[in-house]
């Protein structure tokens, strides 16, 4: 059964004008362990005093040189008129909330022995995928994989984490970024602006990466309609659904 726990805040930073990174620290001196791509649930109340929660994604990287369990790393949409909005910009740093967890089978599988992943999400979907990192290092070296991360964003401002997926494109030749702009390109003299980014919708852009049923595994991650489009898309491809594995974020107040 998952544990519930105390986390402390003890950084905050903004990714995009309305999503804030958050870090925490488990505040009972327990480590936190959990395979990339599980979520915690963060336990709080309405103001009419009723219970209630909210999912998150782990995006801890655990190739930051910590120790392995020490941080606690989220990303959190902010949502006018939002109650988990409110509970977490009104949380101080040194502040605490109350969590359980890990929870989900949203990961890489140990047995998997297909030549791509291709990665897809959108907004804070991406955030799982922050997490796989250090482990996809090791599948590309070890595995001799490729990788495809399809990222939808609306405009450059969103793209989450978009530096630290260039950055390992970059150091990485098996790994693919491609950011998926529906809104607005990057300038010309941007650090996005790139041969690999595209202009207008993940599941519109899929098809070009020719997903190969006996090679690939798919990950879909995020809006709820992405992520039925690109499962169409998939099965179109004749991947089979064990090869599909889904989370779909759903906003709520």
């Amino acid at each position: 059964m998952p544990a519930h726990f105390p986390l402390k805040l003890v950084g905050r930073r903004m990714l995009a004008p309305t999503v804030a990174h958050l870090g925490f620290v488990r505040d009972d001196g327990e480590p936190l362990d959990y395979i990339p791509g599980q979520f915690l649930q963060v336990h709080f109340h309405y103001p009419d005093g009723t219970a209630t929660k909210r999912s998150y994604s782990l995006a801890t990287r655990r190739d930051h040189g910590r120790p392995p369990d020490e941080a606690v790393e989220i990303a959190v949409s902010y949502v006018t008129g939002g109650a988990a909005t409110a509970l977490f910009e009104s949380l101080p740093e040194g502040g605490t909330i109350q969590a359980s967890g890990p929870y989900g089978r949203f990961c890489l599988m140990p047995n998997d022995a297909n030549r791509r992943y291709l990665l897809i999400g959108t907004g804070t979907g991406v955030t799982p995928y922050r997490a796989m990192l250090p482990q996809l290092a090791e599948q590309i070296a070890g595995r001799g994989i490729e990788v495809v991360l399809l990222f939808g964003a609306r405009t450059p401002e969103e793209l989450l984490y978009g530096d630290e997926f260039r950055a390992f494109a970059n150091a990485h030749p098996g790994f693919r970024f491609v950011p998926c702009f529906s809104r607005e390109l990057p300038a010309a003299d941007s650090p996005h602006a790139h041969a690999d980014v595209r202009k207008g919708y993940v599941q519109d852009q899929l098809a070009e990466f020719a997903p190969q049923a006996d090679g690939d595994i798919a990950y879909l991650c995020g809006n709820p309609n992405m992520v039925d489009a690109c499962f169409e898309t998939l099965k179109g491809h004749h991947l089979p659904v064990p090869h599909i594995r889904r989370e779909k974020y759903i906003s709520s107040k």
